[in-house]
């Protein structure tokens, strides 16, 4: 996984807690996720979840626990792999541009 050169916390997370999310691309087991063999898709493309945790990456990037209903996974995702579900969505935490 390669992480783009910004610091992505510097600013506030992009979703929230309980946020509705979409996957943007597919999603295959790196080998971190127990019990599916490497290259298992837990995740399609267009897969709806929800945010239930948010941690970090190498101090440098978010990352977003998502239980994704249909496969009832839930996948660590950074913030470029996922949309808001809600087209109406604003985040808690303004976001200001840096």
């Amino acid at each position: 996984m390669k992480l783009p050169e910004e610091v992505e916390l510097d600013g506030p997370p992009k979703f929230d807690m309980g946020t509705r999310v979409r996957c943007k691309k597919v999603l295959r087991n790196d080998g971190t996720f127990p019990g599916k063999d490497i290259g298992f898709h837990l995740a399609k493309k267009g897969d709806t979840g929800y945010i239930v945790c948010i941690g970090t990456y190498l101090q440098r990037a978010y990352i977003y626990s998502v239980h994704f209903i249909e496969s009832n996974f839930v996948v660590g995702c950074l913030s470029r792999e996922l949309e808001p579900a809600d087209e109406d969505y604003t985040p808690m935490i303004p976001q200001e541009d840096w």
